[in-house]
């Protein structure tokens, strides 16, 4: 009897340790990796996600007791969450036997299109804890953010992730990250129907009640802009690029699941839909984001500033050349040439005897994939003897191979 004990130790320790190393070969990390979660300073917590991750640590460190205590009750408060009762079925069958493969459990029983899509999603939020930026660095593309937008969204569509940010008075703060969804054939959409999510810096247009929707939708829907300017004359086409939530009787979609759209489960819907205003919340998606400290983002913000004030005061100066210096031989706006702007730039300068110029509410972007591209939005108030308007304008600048950068795009924002 006491051997008989023993021998059923060793082959369920066996068991559990062909789990650990079939959970590593899935995941890409080293058996025993004894990570704990990073340390952030995140606003709203996914409680879901970080339950899921400290039961795949534990399984990591052949902690099976507390993995199996930990994803038990996961499943029982989100039976709808397919990766966790994939991990449960996988942990149940290692009492019975070798676990030869992550997701053991359903071989035979799902589509191979299924298993392969929950293992990339496991990959995906697992890399993300392993790789967390924390609270000390933000996204490079966020050069400056004018104070009346508290909250900005930023996809890194790599890494299958969303990450929300506060803005106080230029400070930034990480609020939350979530998982998420994205096109069925991965990032750069540039044709209709091709299932790619794009990338660019885009602002939330409207709000669209779930009551209004199909249940495919979910919780609700935020459109953003696609295709923005830097799109159409791109020639790129397309329509309906959404933030939405996943199907009622759905947690989670795998990392590429959906016609282009970026899509949550319905819970981080719910938790970001309150600090997301449309007309106002920007929404840059970046096939993958750089990070950078503050220090680094101000230092930008303070060079692009010295840029954009002498544009202003070449202006003001009444000198046309010295004002149109300012713009690219390339530039365009939605009806005009360079050369069509700069004669009709000429033209009204003649009737001029001062132009006072004020720029409020400036932000600044550095476009996903084009490091030498920035968009400013800014509100400008400007006055003169003979005319005078406040107006939502957004320019793109971009630096020129004589190291100078120039505007190639103006137009109401």
């Amino acid at each position: 009897m006491i051997q008989t004990k023993h021998m059923l130790a060793a082959n369920i320790k066996g068991q559990k340790i062909w789990l650990s190393l079939a959970l590593s070969l899935a995941l890409n990390i080293p058996v025993q990796a004894n990570t704990v979660l990073p340390s952030t300073q995140k606003q709203l917590q996914n409680l879901n996600e970080d339950q899921l991750i400290t039961t795949l640590q534990d399984i990591q460190n052949q902690h099976f007791d507390g993995a199996m205590e930990k994803i038990e009750g996961l499943v029982q408060n989100n039976p709808k969450f397919k990766l966790a009762q994939l991990i449960y079925a996988d942990l149940l069958l290692a009492k019975t036997g070798p676990i030869n493969d992550f997701g053991n459990a359903i071989l035979g029983t799902g589509s191979a299109n299924d298993l392969s899509g929950l293992k990339q999603e496991a990959q995906a939020r697992w890399q993300h804890h392993l790789s967390h930026p924390g609270n000390d660095i933000i996204p490079a593309n966020l050069i400056k953010l004018a104070d009346d937008t508290k909250h900005i969204v930023v996809v890194d569509l790599s890494k299958s992730r969303l990450y929300l940010y506060a803005n106080d008075h230029g400070k930034l703060s990480l609020v939350t990250d979530y998982y998420i969804s994205i096109g069925k054939n991965g990032a750069v959409k540039e044709r209709e129907g091709d299932k790619r999510t794009p990338i660019g810096v885009y602002h939330v247009t409207k709000f669209l009640d779930p009551a209004k929707l199909p249940d495919f939708y979910g919780s609700g829907a935020f459109p953003i802009n696609y295709p923005n300017v830097i799109d159409e004359l791109a020639g790129k086409t397309g329509h309906g690029i959404w933030l939405h939530g996943t199907p009622l009787d759905t947690y989670s979609r795998s990392p590429r699941a959906s016609d282009g759209c970026v899509t949550l489960s319905n819970n981080d819907f719910l938790a970001i839909k309150p600090l997301i205003e449309p007309g106002k919340t920007p929404v840059i998606i970046a096939e993958s984001i750089d990070w950078q400290n503050p220090e680094t983002s101000i230092q930008k913000s303070n060079e692009f500033n010295t840029v954009l004030e002498g544009w202003q005061q070449d202006w003001q100066s009444l000198d046309v050349d010295r004002y149109l210096s300012h713009y690219s031989n390339n530039f365009r706006s939605k009806k005009m040439s360079y050369k069509r702007w700069s004669s009709h730039k000429r033209r009204v300068g003649k009737n001029k005897s001062f132009i006072n110029v004020d720029l409020t509410d400036v932000s600044v972007f550095a476009y996903p994939g084009q490091d030498n591209l920035r968009v400013i939005t800014f509100t400008q108030n400007y006055d003169s003897n003979n005319y005078k308007q406040s107006s939502q304008k957004q320019q793109h600048w971009r630096q020129e191979e004589d190291g100078i950068w120039r505007i190639v795009y103006e137009g109401p924002a």
